[in-house]
């Protein structure tokens, strides 16, 4: 395992223990970056129409797409120590 994907993982770790919830836009980022470090571009299709959660999420994520998942960790390690601090 890469030094890199340690980090990650471990920001992923750290992120549960925030002690304020973040805004929903903060949610939405860390989720994509997330996602786009974790497996890459989106795959599959919209949610359900009345799925409003999930079509935020997959949209958000989706807004990434071609962004190479090494960026994405590395924005994502980033987004987490500021939330931390």
């Amino acid at each position: 395992m890469t030094d890199l994907r340690r980090e990650f993982e471990q920001a992923a770790e750290d992120v549960k223990r925030l002690g304020t919830r973040p805004d929903n836009d903060t949610l939405l980022k860390l989720y994509a970056l997330y996602k786009q470090g974790s497996q890459g571009d989106v795959k599959g299709g919209l949610p359900g129409f009345f799925d409003f959660v999930g079509t935020a999420k997959h949209e958000a994520w989706a807004q990434l797409s071609g962004t190479p998942q090494e960026e994405a960790m590395h924005r994502y390690i980033a987004l987490v120590r500021q939330l931390l601090a």
